[in-house]
């Protein structure tokens, strides 16, 4: 039985395809929830609504489309990235709680 050489490069080729857009995926979604972590954090020591807190909540998405687009993936992705995006508000928010809470006034 003879294995055609061209079928199977071309199946490794896909396959290894497959995975560089899965890593890029992958790496996009957590760097937009790190980005965001510090947003979060920041963002709590202001009042709600205000001007920096509107700014430090939507400054992540110009760099996370930015990081999107030089990765070559389409508009599909874009809900990934706004979740973790959130993700890291939300838990940047909580530690900046937790470590307010932890603090023992004297």
């Amino acid at each position: 039985m003879l294995i055609d050489k061209n079928r199977v490069s071309f199946y490794y080729a896909e396959k290894e395809k497959y995975m560089q857009s899965i890593i890029s995926i992958v790496g996009l979604v957590v760097l937009a929830f790190i980005i965001s972590v510090p947003c979060g954090y920041a963002r709590q020591n202001y009042s709600k609504y205000s001007l920096m807190w509107w700014v430090l909540i939507h400054l992540p998405i110009p760099v996370i489309v930015l990081l999107r687009i030089k990765a070559g993936l389409n508009w599909h992705f874009i809900p990934l990235t706004l979740g973790s995006s959130v993700a890291g508000q939300i838990i940047g928010g909580a530690v900046y709680r937790r470590r307010k809470q932890n603090v023992k006034t004297p």
